[in-house]
């Protein structure tokens, strides 16, 4: 627990939290940095606090804050009384505000060694985040209490690193590259129409791939389809994942024996285990 502070740095190193629940309350003008894991967080009465908060298996509770500043994940998020807040979030579930104003959200993007790891610890997916989505249980109409942040604001600029010597050898990085939660557009306006969609069968890769996925892909290269739903397609696969270094004749020909294969399935939800099972993490990609 933290209570009472003001005008301190302070915070938990990786495994002084272990999972517990945690309270921050009456703090003023404070930098608190959880590096760690826990199950809920309540954070009550805190004034013009920065705050990070590690994955929390449980939920978030801010309840009556005021400019404050944060970056966290969790389960479920929820504000209540609050006023001029600035949440960099990883949420599970829709994050909820009531009774609140000039809350504005962006998405988590953080990194140290152990983080990984505690999302693991927490039950939480790097992917499953529903950050923007926001419920307003109190909307006033004609009026809107909550706004994303542009979308490229700087996480230094509104969470900044600690400064002490024992925070300061976690090794954090806010670089968008080298955050654990893959940065997403959330609720902003898309830039383009194209469209991408993206198999992956479980295994004990799926996260790694999935993360060289998004780091060596361009917006170029997103136009693909992924077609994973058919054992007709067993003696594509190596040819498949490769496409990009194929002749365009090929890709032509490929493309049109996968679509007339995709024409001719019945039944498919049967096979899908048996495919599953040898794929394992693979897709195949045609590029379109």
């Amino acid at each position: 627990m933290f209570s009472g502070l003001k005008d301190v740095t302070v915070g938990r190193l990786p495994g002084k939290v272990a999972g517990q629940q945690f309270l921050i309350q009456d703090c003023e003008n404070c930098n608190i940095y959880i590096f760690d894991h826990s199950a809920t967080v309540t954070i009550d009465d805190c004034t013009n606090c920065v705050i990070f908060l590690g994955p929390v298996k449980g939920s978030v509770f801010f309840r009556n804050c005021r400019d404050c500043k944060c970056a966290l994940a969790c389960q479920q998020f929820r504000v209540r009384d609050c006023r001029k807040l600035e949440v960099f979030l990883c949420c599970a579930t829709q994050p909820i505000i009531e009774s609140s104003t000039n809350i504005k959200f962006s998405c988590f993007q953080w990194y140290y060694p152990e983080l990984a790891f505690q999302f693991k610890d927490a039950g939480l997916s790097i992917f499953n985040n529903t950050w923007s989505s926001i419920h307003d249980f109190t909307p006033v109409s004609g009026e809107r209490n909550w706004s994303l942040l542009p979308e490229d604001a700087v996480v230094q600029d509104h969470v900044p690193l600690p400064t002490t010597e024992e925070l300061k050898a976690v090794r954090v990085s806010t670089e968008a590259s080298r955050s654990i939660v893959p940065v997403s557009r959330g609720q902003r306006q898309k830039s383009s129409d194209e469209s991408c969609l993206v198999v992956l069968f479980a295994g004990d890769y799926t996260i790694a791939n999935a993360r060289k996925l998004i780091d060596e892909k361009t917006a170029i290269e997103a136009n693909t389809v992924i077609l994973h739903e058919s054992s007709d397609i067993l003696n594509l696969l190596t040819c498949s994942l490769r496409l990009h270094h194929l002749a365009s004749k090929v890709l032509d020909n490929l493309s049109w024996v996968v679509t007339a294969t995709f024409k001719s399935l019945k039944g498919i939800r049967n096979r899908c285990r048996i495919v599953s099972d040898i794929l394992s993490n693979f897709a195949v990609i045609i590029w379109q």
